[in-house]
């Protein structure tokens, strides 16, 4: 790609990444990292042996696959098949011996998450299953002879991690708010009653994630917020004690052991930017980083620290850092050559209230611009790959991507501002960047539109109800607009996420109404855009039907574009194509006078 001719869309959106979203896995022997990758326009796994060579795997089975992980000796694979985009995942094994792939939960009517652990023996795999309507810890014989449910925490989990010596299992479930909680689950043979231990800090639960056995299986590290940030603790089995590595400013999180058992590290957030930090037992804390980007997923080897990086320029892709010369090494390279995209710049603008908004600005030359509204909403806008934004942003256009109030690296407080209140607060401060905009020369007023998608597809919808005249106009990515429908439509975990953070539905009825922009679809002014995905579990593609539907009747101009066998997140190439260039194109026509 020649840095000098600006690639279009179609060519950005093409660019291969690897996976970030879940880990890829290193042989026990390191001879090898397996690990997701797009570039065949299909998620595939990959696996590049000594860094050198990168070859596909070319499983034999029919299905996304993601979330690689080894086997003890190496000798086997398990990972996780997304068959229609609906995230009901499948766990399946690869045995390297006899090159073949068994889906060892054929025909199933109930989901997984794709997070699995090994047994020590390599004999059973620790998983998480909904079959009887809650992710449960369950144990999957790999000899295809059926699962079990050993452990119900009562609360929708997440990851679990089998520790070395076989005698427990580390549990991450969700539990109050956004918040997430670990339970220590007793699997292997123990002298006397010995009882599942959940992480507390002065006798209240932690909000804790991101489990790690140390290697001698004493030790369990996890990232958890004590006070404002998420700092690394280490609980000792014996002890019961816990005692905190870094309690810096900024979150700490995915906390890995070194080989050895000498060391720890974790992946360290400054805002847009991040960071990895290290320190081997009583040492000094070292920092080493690859750019000013995102990195993620970090695994030591014997003297290096593998981990995922990506930035502006940059899809996510495999490096490796030398942990004594701090040298880095690109092991994947899913794009020849950099496009020159401008770092955006963290801004803060005033919120409707009065409070300062954090957001990156990708700063345009002409009177247009987007406002572009992450997802989640517990997640947060960084230095990230983002081809959409950085080609609107190459082509004049200024695009302002808010962290608002709900959104995570800004601290405990800012995280939980929305709770309760979900197109509300965030609504208002989304809708804020309209003035910020103008009032520094960034866009003119009948310039702007709004885009985003999922959470950010609802709070589109939010702004194009609740400012109706703010807006050029809105183009809502699988967004759900429907509290109680959606509600009644979901997963049990995705209920219990929404009861968390907007109440009961019965007793709130009335805040769940008027946080639904389907019941005040009348006071659209603007064109609107909506596109979904047939088999979505999380905003179900009826909500955007719906909603089409009633602003046809209502008279206002929509466009609706549904995929066919996608979910949340689409699955095939051609499909993501199709979609954003639509988007695009409607963004396009509602901001250059096109209409």
């Amino acid at each position: 790609m020649n840095p000098t001719r600006m690639p279009n869309l179609e060519q950005l959106l093409q660019v291969p990444y690897v996976d970030s979203g879940l880990p890829y896995t290193i042989a026990p022997d390191e001879s090898r990292i397996v690990f997701a990758w797009n570039k065949t326009g299909r998620w595939e796994l990959w696996q590049t042996t000594n860094g050198k060579e990168l070859t596909p795997l070319s499983l034999k089975i029919d299905g996304a696959q993601f979330a690689p992980k080894f086997s003890p000796d190496g000798s086997r694979l398990a990972f996780a098949l997304d068959l229609d985009g609906s995230e009901s995942y499948h766990i399946a094994v690869h045995d390297f011996n006899t090159d073949t792939t068994t889906d060892l939960t054929p025909d199933i009517l109930y989901a997984h998450q794709p997070n699995v652990s090994w047994s020590p023996d390599g004999q059973l795999l620790a998983v998480l299953s909904e079959a009887k309507g809650q992710f449960a810890l369950y144990i999957l014989p790999t000899d295809g002879s059926g699962e079990h449910m050993i452990r119900n925490i009562f609360h929708p989990c997440w990851d679990a991690v089998w520790s070395p010596d076989g005698l427990w299992i580390a549990v991450e479930s969700e539990a109050a708010a956004s918040d997430r909680s670990i339970h220590i689950v007793p699997v292997g043979r123990h002298k006397g009653k010995v009882y599942t231990t959940q992480l507390l800090w002065e006798g209240k639960a932690l909000n804790a994630q991101h489990p790690a056995w140390s290697p001698d299986s004493k030790s369990l590290a996890f990232s958890a917020e004590v006070n404002e940030w998420h700092d690394i603790g280490v609980f000792n089995i014996e002890s019961q004690e816990i005692h905190w590595v870094d309690q810096s400013a900024g979150d700490k999180t995915q906390p890995v052991w070194s080989r050895s058992g000498d060391g720890i590290g974790w992946i360290q957030a400054e805002g847009a930017k991040t960071s990895f930090k290290f320190q081997k037992r009583g040492g000094e804390l070292h920092q080493i980083k690859i750019g000013d980007g995102c990195h993620s997923f970090p695994q030591f080897t014997s003297n290096e620290v593998v981990l995922l990086y990506e930035d502006v320029n940059r899809p996510s892709d495999l490096w490796k850092i030398n942990l004594e010369s701090g040298d880095a090494t690109q092991l994947t390279k899913s794009l020849a050559e950099l496009p020159g995209f401008a770092l955006p710049e963290e801004v803060w603008y005033t919120g409707k209230d009065g409070v300062q908004v954090p957001a990156l600005l990708y700063r345009g030359n002409g009177r247009q611009a987007v406002i572009d509204i992450h997802g989640g909403p517990n997640w947060h806008y960084s230095n990230l790959w983002s081809p959409m934004m950085s080609h609107m942003a190459a082509q004049g256009w200024t695009v302002l991507a808010p962290n608002y109030r709900g959104s995570t690296g800004y601290g405990k407080k800012w995280q939980n501002a929305s709770r309760y209140d979900m197109g509300g607060v965030d609504t208002d401060d989304c809708a804020a960047g309209v003035k910020y905009l103008i009032d520094n020369g960034l866009a003119e007023k009948g310039k702007i539109a709004v885009t985003g998608r999922s959470h950010g597809g609802f709070l589109t919808m939010c702004c194009l109800t609740m400012y109706p005249h703010l807006f050029a106009g809105g183009s809502a990515v699988v967004p759900f607009l429907n509290w109680i429908k959606s509600h009644k439509n979901s997963r049990e975990d995705l209920q219990h996420w929404n009861i968390e953070n907007m109440g009961d539905p019965e007793e709130n009825r009335e805040l769940w109404i008027s946080r639904s922009p389907y019941f005040f679809l009348d006071r659209v002014v603007a064109p609107v855009q909506m596109i979904c995905g047939e088999n979505d579990p999380r905003c179900p593609a009826s909500e955007s039907i719906d909603a089409h539907d009633k602003l046809k009747n209502l008279g206002k101009e929509v466009d609706l574009h549904l995929y066919k066998g996608e979910g949340h997140s689409f699955l095939m190439i051609e499909n993501i194509l199709d979609a954003e260039t639509k988007r695009l194109e409607f963004l396009k026509k509602i901001l250059n006078d096109e209409q």
